[in-house]
């Protein structure tokens, strides 16, 4: 800009300090150099000198001084071409005014990383359907878990499941595949977790319970399991209740006891049942390599309405598969497999 400009605060900007004014009208402008044309004077408000706190109003006029030019736009990202976008819309099990949620499949990443050139994030315009507002994910699933995730379609929505998450407002119910037979076939897991030294990918170590507080970055981690049904102590469908919400937190604390789940290759290679039978977690034959660990169910407060979301989302072919191979049938889990 390099005259002289007087500008209006629109009606729609409502009250707002002058800074934050600023940086939605010319983000190319560093806080410093603001301050410096604040305390010249060079920045009025309706002629009277202004602080970046000052609340500017509707109506009022903002003097600001030339400023040097800002620099070319970026690059907008590509958009989602229409295959992707078809298929991310294919995945769509709930929408409402505040949030979508999706079937999750396999092998699809949450967000960008290392080596991950393919994920959530970039499908997320094509989930605007009627809105201008590009929905925001809120947690997120291991690439190789399937299954219930949420995006919150406004900034509050974003906020108030976010709350939810981290206040643990938000019950979970995963279903897996495990090798072996969990004993007992209810339980609690309490080990702690820990990064491994030098692991790529995050892979966590499980810690004693007495000594997370005393090892350097564990955290305490609490997992709920029940056993639906076994298949002659080879494999069993186990239900999965996360109370925290530690990375690889199910996959870590499912190996540890010697049941890890099915097609786990990070934390599954070595691991035995608790009769020392010696399944690993690739259990051959008919069975997928694939992981076997589904968000089946999500129930959360829904972020503007009193009620809560009960989300449910199918299980991907591979683990229907492997429940035909054993003769498990869907229709026989129970709603709550912690009751009775």
């Amino acid at each position: 800009m390099s005259g002289v400009a007087k500008i209006t605060v629109d009606a729609e900007e409502g009250e707002v300090r002058l800074d934050r004014w600023f940086r939605r009208h010319f983000p190319h402008v560093t806080h410093g150099r603001l301050e410096k044309m604040l305390r010249k004077g060079e920045i009025r408000v309706d002629g009277a000198r202004a602080q970046a706190a000052t609340r500017i109003l509707p109506g009022q006029v903002v003097r600001v001084p030339p400023l040097p030019e800002a620099p070319p736009p970026e690059p907008a990202p590509p958009a989602v071409d229409e295959t992707d976008a078809d298929f991310i819309r294919s995945c769509v099990i709930y929408k409402d005014r505040d949030v979508i949620a999706l079937n999750k499949p396999p092998g699809l990443a949450s967000q960008g990383g290392p080596g991950i050139t393919r994920h959530l994030g970039l499908f997320e315009e094509a989930l605007k359907f009627e809105r201008t507002q590009t929905p925001r994910l809120v947690h997120r699933l291991d690439r190789d878990t399937s299954g219930v995730i949420v995006l919150a379609r406004t900034a509050p929505a974003a906020a108030a499941l976010s709350k939810a998450f981290h206040s643990r407002a938000a019950r979970k119910l995963y279903w897996a595949a495990v090798a072996g037979e969990p004993k007992p076939r209810r339980g609690t897991i309490r080990y702690g977790l820990v990064k491994a030294p030098g692991a790529r990918g995050d892979k966590m170590l499980c810690v004693l319970p007495d000594l997370v507080e005393s090892t350097p970055g564990a955290k305490r981690a609490v997992s709920d399991y029940a056993v639906i049904e076994s298949a002659a102590g080879r494999a069993s469908w186990v239900a999965l209740r996360p109370v925290t919400g530690r990375t690889h937190q199910l996959r870590a604390h499912m190996a540890e006891i010697g049941c890890p789940v099915v097609g786990d290759g990070k934390y599954g290679g070595n691991a035995q049942t608790n009769e020392g039978a010696g399944w690993g977690a690739q259990l051959g034959g008919e069975i997928s390599r694939k992981l076997h660990l589904h968000a089946r169910r999500l129930e959360i407060p829904h972020p503007s309405e009193d009620r809560r979301l009960v989300i449910e989302a199918p299980m991907p072919e591979h683990m229907r598969r492997t429940w035909g191979v054993f003769g498990w049938r869907e229709q026989d889990a129970p709603d709550d497999p912690w009751e009775g």
